[in-house]
């Protein structure tokens, strides 16, 4: 409608928008006004002529369909018109900005006044900025801006009609509950801060908007509490954001790698979290959260190898219950790295800790196989991650059944056919399923599953204990925010267990006693 509009407009007033047809003295300097080096830091003021602004944007967009920049005339002053298609309403344009403009007749003839009584006066609205720069104009077009440049004026009105395709706020798919809220963040880097906001209505919690991929552009808001959080981390994440010289920054898992800084270390010493319920708790507790556009996962730092094993619903039910369940999650986790590794140690060297009854019963079940329990364990386990995997990325409506019917088809074809014991099914059942019971740490648990099978098959209980030392020492020794990983547990910080193994009573954990940076070295 924006372009058709225009078109209207021009016919009347004569102007055809042919940059060729006007004589310009500036014209023969095009090359020298426009020919900027991609990466140049050096920035170009607007320039009061808009015919050199119409030139620059058009050889620094090139022949793009979705950006219009178009001139007109305003009751005799010259006006030119940018705006990205894709990303602005463009009713809301024609309605809002330009009919209004355009059929105004009692408009200031100076030009400076007449920006200002466009801004005040002629268009409605909240979201009006200023750009002083062609880059920062280059921007404010890319982000869903309307454009308004005038002749004599070296600087541009910038207006807030953005209309993005997205998707609305759903049910979190990672992080299901049963008693608390069902939104979850989406890809709109507004909505997630709404959800935010809408949550904790306090003026202390603060929004800083950064940018980070030389291409891509991409926001990166912080958000935390004023009055909680540590401004020395805080600084530390910024600086590492913006001393970052990343093309593009499409997901969060290169922020991730980026703000941790240990690429040896077996689990991450930054969350994240889908559920905005869950975001404003940690930011009450002295947490940053980093909210990435497009990405509807949000980070936290710092964060604690204890927070992998608590749950939303941890808080919606008795603490009697709550501790109930961390245990059984800290059961599952060692369950699913070490189950498989104690199964190949027990059978290859360590006979006597198993009574003689259920000894002899695995000895028949081992002896029909033909391969060695080392590589049958990882061979079925190899082949339960392939399963996995494919059931994973399939589409929803063939993955389960995918997932179901590989499981039962290739173990109950491959224990008839004898390539595997049945006991060794039951050790593959159990460590998938205790896997799950912590998804967040599904992908290190995964690894070194396979690590301890190996160095079971090799050394027995003997490599699993030095290795269980190497994977604590790991564990350790991360400190990428000067807060130990491993707190609570070590160091010992006892105004911590308020919420760590068991949680205490919400009289107790509603008081405002505990912050991170208190855990700090």
């Amino acid at each position: 409608m924006f372009r058709f509009y225009l078109k209207n407009i021009h016919r009347k007033s004569g102007n055809t928008n042919n940059g060729d047809s006007v004589k310009n003295p500036l014209k023969k300097n095009l090359e020298e006004i426009t020919d900027i080096p991609e990466n140049s830091e050096r920035e170009l003021p607007i320039y009061r002529d808009i015919l050199s602004n119409e030139l620059y944007l058009k050889k620094s967009f090139g022949e793009s369909m979705d950006i219009l920049i178009k001139t007109a005339e305003a009751d005799s002053a010259k006006l030119l018109f940018c705006m990205a298609d894709t990303l602005c309403d463009n009713l809301l344009v024609t309605q809002q900005i330009v009919k209004p403009l355009l059929e105004n007749t009692d408009l200031p003839s100076n030009h400076e006044k007449l920006m200002n009584y466009i801004s005040q006066s002629v268009i409605a609205g909240v979201d009006i900025k200023k750009a002083y720069s062609l880059q920062q104009a280059e921007q404010e077009i890319l982000s869903g801006m309307f454009l308004v440049f005038c002749e004599g004026v070296d600087y541009c009105l910038c207006f807030g009609v953005q209309r993005f395709t997205k998707r609305g706020v759903e049910q979190s798919q990672s992080e299901v509950n049963e008693k608390s809220s069902l939104e979850a963040f989406c890809e709109c880097f507004k909505d997630n801060l709404a959800l935010l906001r809408r949550r904790i209505r306090s003026p202390k919690l603060h929004f800083d908007t950064l940018e980070a991929g030389v291409t891509s552009k991409t926001r990166i808001c912080l958000c935390y509490l004023t009055d909680r959080v540590n401004y020395e981390i805080l600084n530390q994440i910024k600086n590492q954001i913006n001393s970052a010289r990343f093309d593009t920054v499409l997901s969060s898992g290169s922020i991730t790698e980026l703000i941790e800084g240990n690429r040896f270390a077996l689990f991450s010493a930054v969350g994240s979290t889908e559920r905005p319920d869950t975001a404003c708790a940690e930011m009450a507790e002295g947490r940053i959260l980093i909210i990435i556009d497009g990405t509807p996962f949000a980070l936290i730092a710092p964060y604690l190898f204890s927070e992998n094993f608590q749950t939303v619903d941890d808080y919606n039910v008795p603490p009697f219950y709550a501790l109930f369940t961390r245990i059984l999650k800290y059961s599952a986790f060692f369950i699913a790295i070490f189950l498989p590794s104690v199964y190949i140690a027990v059978c290859s060297f360590h006979h006597e800790v198993l009574p003689v009854a259920m000894l002899y019963d695995m000895a028949v079940q081992e002896s029909i196989t033909p391969f060695p329990v080392l590589l049958e364990t990882v061979f079925i386990h190899f082949v339960y991650e392939i399963v996995r995997e494919a059931g994973v990325r399939m589409p929803k409506s063939v993955g389960n059944a995918v997932s179901i019917v590989g499981g039962l088809v290739i173990g109950d074809a491959a224990v008839s056919a004898g390539l595997i014991a049945a006991p060794m099914l039951i050790v593959v059942a159990m460590s998938a399923i205790t896997s799950f019971v912590i998804p967040k740490l599904y992908q290190p648990v995964a690894f070194l599953r396979f690590v301890f099978m190996i160095i079971a098959g090799v050394s027995g209980f003997y490599g699993i204990a030095i290795g269980f030392c190497v994977m604590l020492i790991n564990i350790c020794s991360q400190n990428p925010f000067s807060v130990p990983f491993t707190s609570p547990f070590a160091p010992l910080f006892l105004s911590a267990f308020r919420d760590t193994l068991f949680r205490q009573n919400w009289t107790k954990l509603s008081r405002r006693s505990f912050n991170i940076s208190s855990m700090e070295k």
